[in-house]
């Protein structure tokens, strides 16, 4: 039974498991598949991020999740993701996730605006930018920055450098 939990847990694939033994010879196995959150390339290789923390090889390269740049720790990714999904916009609706040196996050929409987010309060910054993206209908804003506090700061054009 331990070398197969031992099996178990390498698995990039697997969330959570069980392992039953039912006497005298059975072992019943019950697995939960994780929940791919983004892609984010690692050692120069594209890898597919778990919801259990773990990178898979992204052997799905159809599967349509956010972009990660920049070099998180998985696990404030898993906070970040958390967030987002506390606040008032759907994970659905990231195309890319960037992340600073800094442990500063932007989100890019799937709808090009870019969102620049302070370090702290991040769910106040996104729910402000929810609001604020739908009362003013886009307006050709492309940038909503909301890393001062109380402020949010529109650009109607993104640097292309």
């Amino acid at each position: 039974v331990l070398e197969l939990k031992k099996i178990l847990s390498a698995n990039t694939l697997i969330e959570k498991y069980n392992v039953f033994r039912i006497y005298p010879s059975t072992l019943v196995v019950e697995i939960q598949k994780t929940n791919f959150l983004a892609k984010i390339n690692y050692e120069n290789k594209i890898y597919l991020v778990g919801s259990n923390g773990k990178l898979s090889h992204n052997n799905l390269s159809k599967i349509k999740l956010p972009y990660i740049f920049g070099k998180p720790d998985i696990e404030e990714f898993l906070k970040f993701k958390k967030i987002i999904d506390d606040s008032k916009f759907s994970y659905n609706q990231i195309k890319n996730i960037f992340y600073f040196q800094s442990k500063r996050w932007d989100v890019e929409l799937e709808n090009n605006i870019l969102l620049k987010l302070p370090k702290n309060k991040i769910k106040n910054s996104l729910d402000n930018s929810f609001e604020f993206i739908l009362y003013n209908n886009y307006r050709n804003n492309k940038i909503i920055d909301t890393r001062v506090e109380n402020q949010i700061i529109v650009n109607d054009r993104r640097n292309k450098s």
